[in-house]
């Protein structure tokens, strides 16, 4: 087997709307490609040996063994190894459950799916799923050592990527919501929501947090200190930079015991408790110093140690905190308790687990000798041996919750001091003999207060109820009612996209809102280009999303991008599909228009049950898709005789149709007039139809999401196909004697939308085309026949890209079409492309057209404005009247 190409979708896709997280293998099977499991001489027996765990697989049989039983009687290898790649993930504790296994156009090949809940380990699998299969295939087994490396390798990537169990509890708390998040690139941060409404979080400091609450908590002893004025109670304590200045701090602070611990340290470290002697004190001084300059001594208060949790003012949790610790059981040594201890699964490494596994340090010595212990001391039956001197989880302590049992004043306490200090998120360390009484009564204290306090002792506690305290982290980022997202538009189609996406960004700039977007052309936020290029895929939709200043998200979005990496977004209010039509078939395993429209249906099918499918209604393959898609359903159409829409709207929906040369809205029985198709600049006064339809799907994907009529009026007046507003699309230049007009069009669907305004025009059509070398044969040779019936005079060029062809090979395709409709055709073949527009302009006859089809959109403007156009071009054509709507037909140009 050979792996071809590995992808990695992160929104919905063409395999799932719903599973965002998916592999796609291309596997070559080779001599694989027929032989079923089944003719694999011991390959069911060494797989069920090397992973007998698929024995939980249910597959198509839908019980246990399911799976298995396939591989018994026969089942292609691409599908094994979709099953083991799962397999493998589960094993390495990464819950996923979802793959696909489906054969190509070609023999042999097969694309396999797999979710991933680390996008590289899920590569990692899909290929050592192959070379475990392959192992099998050649030698009935796989080496267990080599197995045991690759489950590791994947614990240590899951390990690695994982956000943490406090952000886990966030980030979960904002998908049951319907919050979207995304996890930025710099410093651990993660973004909730959209645009201008985002907020972020690193850990559980959020954007809300105070920067000065975050450097006062940091200072210990400035924190005792404000709190002290403030008539909290806190511990009686000092700072000391030198050890000559400790017997003079211990006095300071009352005498023994003390606790020694680092001004600036965390999660425990360096922090020695119930010093009780001046050897001790010195041992103390010196494991504070190993973590910080400065050095706290404080007096030493009895009692349990908690934690309470404040969030935006209100205290959400309280949990005990209780060290780390073995209970004697008469017959294991302390070592062998802690042995048994770290092998409940719930205790892990670091905090990547609900518990950390219990490690020794020098306070455990400590502790030990004091008990009078050592680990080859078997306990008594219940007694307690206490191995860490500080309750930190990260040091192997457990939870025990008291949220019900924290009495009202200490509640008040709490809460006051998050203020005081200034912490929208507050994690307080409180110590006393009993959280159920009032501090002043039991000499409790509050010993230290944590910006971005750890969730997991209260998420996961050992004992006790567990808390959802990142719902009122939540209800603080977004109160209820408040928007965590900004509208998305998202538009696709064959031809159209890129002029419907800047119509649309206009429209909702008309109405006085930042609207970021993306084209073929460029990223823009507002007025300003951001950067250019092809940016239609999921990258640029993210630039979008993240910028805190957008209020609008308006993206184009192509074919490519969903195949290679899904959508850039995992639901959107507007979903456009404008036409589907033969372009780009035999790329990425995409061989039919029937595919093609599965394909481009994502866009629907990911709109948000409140939004708007926006739909074409005069495209068979367009209208079939409302099946598919859950939000409510809009549509457009050329035709007011439309007898979808026509049912549409007798039901009370909308629709935007092309009536009596007026572009209006139909909301059930009500008919709202936007303008006349002459009164608008993108029609080409009424004379292109494929830019009314997309001025109609524009207007009513504005419409639907609240724009008002005059707002969309307004806007559609004041744009117009220019090379500022539309580079590349209908843009006409008056050179004088004859016009010149710059199209991207490219397929022989955007060549038949052309064909209807340029062949109203009444001088010579002079046309320079071509196409994109990775088109087949055919759409070459349909290109020839389309452009044979266009122009009266054709200069065939190439793009500079070949794209793998031979040079002058996609010519001779173009010119065997225009000999096959017309023998008698004017032609010649240039394929420099600059040479060949300029050799178009050059001999252009008085009163003529020549219709440029550039592969590079600026260089073929450029050669026509350094000829000097007149200005304003579009105001002093004539020639046909507007088109007729009863017998034109929507075809949309790109």
């Amino acid at each position: 087997m050979k792996i071809l190409k590995i992808q990695t979708l992160r929104g919905p896709n063409y395999w799932s709307i719903r599973r965002h997280k998916l592999v796609v293998m291309r596997l070559d099977l080779e001599e694989l490609a027929d032989r079923p499991s089944n003719q694999i001489p011991g390959f069911y027996e060494g797989l069920i040996q090397v992973l007998p765990s698929l024995e939980e697989h249910f597959c198509s049989p839908g019980c246990k063994g399911g799976f298995l039983s396939r591989v018994r009687e026969g089942t292609m290898m691409g599908h094994i190894v979709e099953h083991v790649a799962l397999e493998l993930q589960e094993l390495a504790d990464m819950s996923v459950g979802f793959g696909r296994t489906r054969e190509t156009s070609t023999p042999g090949i097969y694309q396999v799916v797999i979710e991933y809940k680390d996008e590289q380990a899920g590569r990692y699998a899909a290929r050592a799923a192959v070379r475990l299969c392959q192992s099998i295939v050649d030698t009935g087994t796989y080496p267990q050592e080599e197995l045991e490396q690759d489950l590791l390798d994947l614990q240590e990537m899951w390990s690695d990527a994982s956000l943490g169990p406090s952000t886990e509890t966030i980030v979960k708390e904002a998908e049951a919501r319907g919050v979207p998040w995304t996890s930025l690139s710099a410093r651990a941060l993660v973004q909730f929501g959209y645009g201008i409404h985002q907020k972020r979080m690193q850990a559980t400091l959020s954007s809300n947090t105070s920067i000065l609450g975050v450097e006062l908590a940091s200072d210990k002893e400035s924190t005792k200190l404000i709190l002290r004025e403030a008539g909290v109670p806190v511990p009686r304590g000092t700072v000391i930079n030198y050890l000559d200045d400790l017997q003079d701090a211990i006095q300071d602070v009352g005498g023994y015991p003390i606790v020694i611990k680092p001004l600036d340290g965390n999660h425990g470290r360096g922090i020695t408790i119930n010093i009780t002697s001046w050897e001790q004190a010195e041992e103390a001084y010196d494991a504070a110093k190993e973590v910080s300059k400065s050095v706290i001594v404080e007096r030493y208060y009895q009692g349990r140690d908690h934690r309470v949790l404040v969030v935006n003012g209100k205290v959400v949790a309280v949990a005990e905190r209780v060290p780390a610790h073995v209970v004697g059981d008469g017959k294991l040594t302390i070592e062998q308790l802690i042995e048994e201890t770290n092998k409940d699964p719930l205790r892990g490494e670091g905090h990547q687990n609900v518990l950390t596994k219990i490690t020794l340090d020098r306070t455990s010595w400590q502790l030990l000798e004091r008990q009078g212990y050592t680990l080859e001391t078997v306990l008594p039956e219940g007694q307690i041996c206490y191995l860490r001197a500080t309750a930190n989880l990260s040091t192997g302590g457990i939870a025990v919750d008291r949220t019900d049992d924290i009495h009202p004043e200490n509640v008040w306490i709490a809460q006051r001091v998050a203020k005081i200090i200034g912490l929208d998120i507050a994690g307080i360390d409180v110590v006393t003999p009993d959280i159920t009484k009032p501090l002043r009564e039991v000499d409790g204290v509050i010993v230290e207060v944590n910006a971005a306090p750890g969730f997991r002792m209260h998420v996961a506690p050992s004992k006790g109820i567990a808390r959802n305290v990142a719902a009122p982290v939540m209800d603080m980022l977004f109160p209820p009612g408040t928007p965590s997202r900004i509208p998305i538009v998202a538009i696709t189609g064959t031809n159209g996209k890129t002029t419907t996406t800047r119509l649309i960004a206009h429209i909702y700039k008309s109405a006085g809102l930042t609207v970021g977007y993306t084209t073929t052309d460029a990223t823009y936020i507002g007025d300003y280009l951001v950067e250019k290029g092809d940016n239609t895929g999921p990258q640029s939709a993210q630039l979008i999303l993240q910028d805190p200043t957008v209020e609008v998200a308006v993206l184009e979005t192509a074919r490519g991008g969903i195949l290679r990496s899904g959508l850039g977004f995992d639901a959107s209010d507007v979903g456009v599909v404008l036409n589907v039509a033969a372009d780009h078939l035999g790329i990425g395993d995409i061989d039919t228009v029937e595919q093609l429209a599965d394909l481009k249906c994502v866009v629907a099918e990911a709109v948000l049950p409140k939004g708007y499918a926006i739909l074409n209604a005069d495209d068979p393959l367009v209208a079939k898709m409302p099946k598919r898609v859950k939000a409510q359903v809009a549509y457009f159409t050329m035709n007011p005789d439309n007898s979808l829409v026509k049912e549409h709207t007798s039901k009370g929906g909308v629709a935007a149709v092309y009536e009596n040369g007026y572009l209006s809205i139909l909301k059930g029985d009500w008919t709202l007039r936007i303008d006349q198709a002459v009164n608008v600049p993108l029609t080409m006064a009424g004379r292109a139809p494929f830019m009314i339809a997309n001025a109609l799907a524009a207007a009513l994907a504005a419409f639907v999401q609240g724009v008002d009529i005059e707002t969309i009026r307004t806007a559609l007046k004041t744009f117009r196909a220019s090379v500022n507003q539309t580079p590349g699309r209908m843009n006409i230049f008056n050179l004088g004697k004859f016009h010149a007009l710059v199209d991207y069009a490219h397929n022989p669907h955007s060549y038949e939308a052309l064909s209807g305004f340029v062949r109203n025009w009444p001088g010579e059509r002079i046309g320079v085309v071509g196409g994109p070398g990775d088109r087949r044969d055919e759409d070459f040779i349909l290109l020839g026949k389309l452009a044979a019936e266009m122009f009266d005079r054709i200069i065939i060029k190439e793009d500079d890209d070949t794209r793998g062809r031979p040079r002058g090979d996609a010519s001779a395709l173009i010119v065997k079409g225009i000999q096959q409709a017309k023998p008698d055709s004017r032609y010649e073949a240039i394929l420099d492309e600059t040479t060949a527009v300029n050799n178009a302009l050059d001999t252009a006859s008085a009163g003529s057209l020549v219709v440029i089809l550039p592969e590079t959109v600026s260089r073929a403007i450029g050669l026509i404005q350094a000829r000097n156009p007149v200005p304003d071009p579009v105001q002093q054509l004539n020639g046909a009247t507007p088109v007729n709507t009863a017998q034109s037909t929507v075809i949309n140009q790109v």
